[in-house]
């Protein structure tokens, strides 16, 4: 059975170790003794929630807040802050850089336990959220699109697919897939910042494949913005030598050697400026269409579907 993580930050080894103690019936664990260690660790480790000290003698656990509060990938991500004082100021600094929810030191393990399943709980009902990227999943991305289309509003949807994302995962190991789809979605999450407006949406439908809905006008652009940004970032997903090489050998599906570069990036837009929809399923079945023809290139590259409805 799949475990949800938590990650416990705090400079007092006994608390850690009291509040893994806690949850570990229940939930994975990893710790982080101070500020600096916590927001690598959230990268590394991908906690589904995080218990955070408010005093550490590095970074305050605001601080830390903020900080990952400032990554899209952390926007979503569930904090219990504890604190060992109690003045309503500490709270409301806390409440303010974006924590979820407050205990104060000395705490009850019982009242810990209750309040982690609870957080975690309005997180996943507010969120369908994909547990590594924490974008919202298939039922957020059929409801906004079910609202655009209800009100006739005016749209565009990209829908992004990898290339050889399979034989980096397979030549690497799950972790280094792991951080592909991370660095993915992070762009995809500037691009909306970068190019987008603040009605945009950014969704991730379920492995390499994620999904944005934008405006007409701001389609191209964001697409371009895409691929440029992540041509930048497929090196790095190759270890020093093969990327110096510029590829690394892997087995096909048919068995066979094969040799493959750098990941790139697929993608089909479909907008409504021409045609109508009443469906989502329209949508996404034009999507896969588009997308299984921006695959056919070796380089990244984005397809617009500009055919009217007749």
């Amino acid at each position: 059975m799949y475990k949800l993580k938590i990650l416990i930050v705090d400079d007092d080894p006994d608390i850690r170790d009291l509040i893994e103690a806690t949850v570990e019936g229940e939930y994975l664990t990893a710790q982080a003794g101070n500020g600096k260690e916590a927001i690598e660790k959230a990268k590394s480790e991908n906690p589904d929630l995080v218990i955070l000290d408010y005093n550490m003698p590095d970074m305050t656990g605001v601080d830390v807040c903020k900080h990952l509060r400032h990554d899209p990938l952390f926007i979503h991500l569930p904090i219990l802050m504890l604190t060992g004082k109690g003045e309503i100021e500490d709270k409301v600094r806390g409440l303010e850089a974006g924590v979820d929810d407050y205990m104060v030191k000395p705490f009850v393990p019982q009242e810990l336990i209750a309040r982690v399943r609870m957080i975690i709980r309005r997180s996943t009902i507010n969120l369908d959220a994909n547990p590594l990227t924490r974008l919202p999943g298939n039922v957020s991305i059929g409801k906004d699109l079910e609202e655009r289309i209800r009100t006739g509003e005016k749209f565009a949807v990209l829908y992004i697919d990898l290339n050889n994302f399979k034989a980096v995962n397979d030549y690497y190991g799950f972790q280094r897939g792991d951080e592909v789809i991370k660095e993915t979605a992070r762009i995809l999450i500037n691009s909306v910042q970068v190019k987008g407006t603040t009605k945009d949406f950014v969704g991730h439908i379920g492995g390499d494949d994620f999904v944005i809905i934008t405006t007409l006008a701001g389609a191209e652009e964001m697409a371009k913005y895409v691929i440029a940004e992540f041509d930048k970032s497929a090196p790095q997903f190759f270890d020093e030598k093969d990327r110096i090489k510029g590829r690394i050998e892997t087995k096909g599906r048919d068995g066979l050697v094969q040799e493959v570069g750098f990941p790139t990036v697929a993608i089909g837009v479909i907008t409504n400026e021409t045609r109508e929809f009443t469906h989502t399923a329209e949508i996404s079945s034009i999507g896969a269409d588009l997308k299984k023809l921006a695959k056919k290139f070796t380089t990244s590259k984005y397809v617009f579907d500009r055919r009217a409805t007749n």
